[in-house]
């Protein structure tokens, strides 16, 4: 299990870990002389733009090496080396996901801060306010902030399965068949759609609301939360399916 986890970070870093670095270190160049009261407005409104666009770019490199870590399961030679791992397929499923969403959590949750902090210091250069008061003016009550945090990281965490799924049903139940990539892509919009369907489960804790074949449920904080412990027993199912998939037969 330890080796599954070395070789899906090392799948998955570059070059995500230089575009991060990069990053950091620019945001690090901006706070600290902003810290000490130092940096020109000019130069405070330059540092939010290029801190906002950064992430972007560093969403975008995520993307890239999430790719990496799922061609790696499904395509040579990675897959390979993948397939003859004296261990069960859940186990390097494990690995492969946790990765991903610790790089990318990790990444972007850092990246926004900077753009955060740096805007606040600019609204506080502005309006007079100090950027403690903003923050306390910001604080927000934690039931919330629990949920919304566990629904962000399930619904990412479902985003992903899917693809992962869909992967492996590609290159294993519709390897074969005609029009094997069309059925693969309306499967995964299918997945979605039932998903959507699955959220009327939560009507007792919100308001329903109809678009024409969609659904969407306006809920509260404890709704939130079954919000994200629907989109996490969705994402289980899905794993134990793919991981299945994968025990059986993956052409490579």
């Amino acid at each position: 299990m330890k080796a599954q986890f070395k070789y899906a970070f090392r799948a998955g870093m570059s070059p995500r870990v230089i575009v991060f670095a990069i990053i950091f270190v620019m945001n690090l160049a901006f706070l600290i002389p902003q810290l000490f009261g130092i940096l020109p407005p000019a130069a405070q409104i330059t540092a939010v733009s290029l801190s906002g666009t950064a992430i972007a770019v560093m969403a975008v490199f995520n993307f890239v090496g999430d790719t990496s870590i799922i061609r790696r399961m499904f395509n040579p030679p990675g897959a390979v080396f993948y397939a003859l791992t004296p261990a069960p397929r859940r186990n390097s499923l494990i690995a492969s996901l946790v990765s991903m969403l610790t790089m990318d959590f990790i990444t972007m949750i850092i990246t926004i801060s900077g753009t955060i902090f740096l805007s606040l210091g600019l609204g506080s250069y502005y309006s007079g306010i100090s950027v403690t008061d903003m923050l306390n003016f910001a604080i927000i009550e934690p039931w919330f902030v629990f949920g919304t945090g566990a629904l962000i990281i399930t619904t990412y965490l479902l985003i992903v399965m899917v693809i992962v799924f869909c992967k492996a049903v590609r290159r294993s139940l519709f390897y074969t068949v005609p029009a094997g990539g069309l059925l693969t892509f309306l499967l995964g919009v299918g997945i979605f759609y039932m998903t959507t369907v699955s959220t009327l489960l939560l009507a007792p804790f919100g308001v329903v609301t109809r678009y024409s074949v969609f659904f969407t449920v306006t809920v509260g904080n404890l709704g939130i939360s079954m919000y994200a412990l629907l989109m996490l027993i969705i994402s289980a199912i899905l794993f134990i399916l793919t991981s299945r998939l994968m025990e059986r037969k993956i052409n490579i």
